[in-house]
């Protein structure tokens, strides 16, 4: 049984693979206070409530973009898993050649992405990634990372407005029902999401134009869903598309 974690600014999530299936996935917060023991605790929990146990687990693939929280996800391998953990970074065989100005520095979370859809759909792929920021990871013709464009998260951009705005109080971010708000909450959300949606078309349709038209856009994070609904390019919505390119990563390095 294969435990994929997948570490972000926000979430963490973690994925169990059996006989190469995904049989469960956990979120939990990212938090760079909370001991090894306390994410134990959570973890250990979680696996009793799905029917599993950790002596189970005989490989764990970690993916994390908060290095302090590397340290704490590797330490709780190896005190409640007995397992040397596999993280992605400089090293480690992903199947993926990097065209960026330093490979080192793209986060392992975009490779491991950018492999599970290439995997999925092949080449050329682009791949929206919904998360504390919105990433925008391009494969190439041939199969290899070429890089990507990164723009503030919805959520981010949204609490900015929050924020700033004395009168303008906390919405639920939501498919709107009306272009035209009659009322403030309502415009507001027209606003927040169809602006949105027209920054992610207005840079897919940019990538359009430079790898074709025929060029498959995938999206997977928090939000996929709701922004795919509206978009006029996204094809296809894979939400645990992270702990999928984990589970290869794993693979390749057994």
């Amino acid at each position: 049984m294969l435990l994929a974690v997948d570490v972000g600014n926000t979430h963490v999530v973690l994925g169990l693979f059996v006989k190469g299936e995904l049989a469960a996935s956990f979120r939990l917060q990212s938090d760079v206070s909370r001991t090894v023991d306390e994410y134990a605790i959570d973890i250990l929990t979680l696996l009793q409530a799905a029917g599993f146990k950790p002596e189970q687990i005989s490989q764990i693939v970690i993916s994390c973009v908060v290095p302090a929280l590397t340290r704490v996800f590797s330490k709780l391998a190896v005190k409640y898993c007995s397992l040397q953990p596999l993280i992605v970074g400089p090293g480690v065989k992903t199947g993926m050649q990097i065209h960026c100005d330093d490979p080192r520095s793209v986060g392992a979370d975009r490779i491991v992405n950018a492999l599970a859809a290439k995997t999925l759909y092949g080449a050329p792929v682009v791949i929206v990634d919904f998360g504390t920021a919105t990433t925008f990871d391009v494969v190439g013709p041939q199969g290899a990372y070429e890089g990507g464009l990164i723009s503030p998260g919805l959520i981010i951009s949204s609490n900015a407005l929050f924020e700033k705005a004395a009168k303008l109080s906390s919405i639920e971010l939501k498919t709107p029902n009306v272009l035209i708000g009659k009322n403030t909450a309502d415009s507001m959300l027209s606003g927040i999401v169809f602006g949105y949606v027209g920054l992610v078309d207005g840079i897919l349709d940019r990538l359009r134009q430079e790898l074709g038209s025929d060029l498959k856009i995938v999206a997977t994070g928090g939000l996929a869903s709701m922004i795919a609904e509206e978009s006029e390019y996204i094809t296809e919505v894979i939400p645990d598309l992270t702990l999928t390119g984990l589970k290869l990563v794993g693979d390749m390095n057994t």
